[in-house]
């Protein structure tokens, strides 16, 4: 997967990057794994708004996704690699030696028509689902699970990993893609391989039209505002006063929001990067 430099032939292409979709295999999702996605524009039961910036957008439909991979011992042949509008990597469709039918978050190197197995006393190997326990050390993995039976919630998105570096007293040590060391209990499932579409990170949407189409609206400036209707809003000119605050005046750069007694702290085995 990698991405296409447009000519410049009109304002919009001019500092687009835009994704080749060469790893997509087929434009049609499967129907009976689809639901409309409703959207709010940032509007509660009331209709008055509580979130700013969301609205409009190009009707999406919601894949479901499997990420608990519990059909254990049954083989599952890859269909077709597709796109998702409502998330950064590629999905998989795949189609069950009993006859069902999933999607699953696409791993880098997946091909069609590969066969994948989850379970225990599988092989290791990409887009294979196993306990940590069951996983080689040095092993990079993704769709990890925080909690038995819970479903895959680390490592999710595009060209995200994490990698297993140690297990004991039935603790799997993991280091995420924050650089944060934590423990998981290793019989939480993960699926062998880094998350594809790598690329993302990279892409240039080009024009701002291209965010309306994704439902984002304008945002507007803190400092551009007045101070009633901001903290650091107001002033003389462009001048912009005091430290970058939120709405409700609290610091949103540097202040830690993590409450200092949670209950994953003991889990921690070293804080991510700064």
């Amino acid at each position: 997967m990698g991405l296409k430099k447009l000519k410049p032939v009109t304002a919009g292409s001019r500092h687009r990057l835009a994704p080749s979709f060469d790893d997509i295999t087929s434009s049609t999702p499967e129907k009976s794994l689809l639901t409309t996605l409703k959207k709010s524009g940032g509007r509660n039961s009331s209709g008055r708004m509580t979130m700013r910036y969301i609205g409009g957008g190009h009707k999406q439909k919601i894949r479901a996704i499997d990420f608990k991979r519990d059909k254990a011992g049954v083989p599952a042949t890859v269909r077709s690699i597709e796109y998702d509008p409502t998330r950064s990597a590629r999905v998989a469709l795949l189609f069950y030696a009993d006859g069902a039918k999933t999607y699953i978050i696409a791993p880098e190197g997946l091909k069609v028509n590969q066969e994948v197995i989850s379970g225990p006393d599988v092989a290791p190997e990409v887009g294979n689902a196993l306990p940590l326990s069951k996983i080689p050390l040095g092993t990079i993995v993704h769709n990890v699970e925080m909690k038995p039976g819970k479903g895959g919630a680390i490592a999710r998105s595009a060209g995200t990993f994490v990698q297993l570096l140690a297990r004991e007293n039935g603790m799997a040590t993991l280091k995420m893609p924050s650089g944060e060391m934590r423990n998981v209990l290793d019989v939480c499932m993960a699926t062998v391989g880094t998350t594809s579409n790598a690329d993302h990170m990279n892409e240039s949407v080009g024009k701002a039209g291209r965010k309306r189409w994704r439902g984002v609206r304008p945002r507007t400036r803190a400092v551009a505002m007045n101070p009633v209707d901001h903290p650091v809003g107001g002033g003389e000119g462009r001048a912009s006063g005091g430290h970058p605050r939120s709405r409700k005046g609290l610091y949103s750069k540097g202040k830690k929001t993590r409450h200092p007694k949670k209950y994953s702290d003991r889990l921690i085995i070293a804080k991510r990067k700064k």
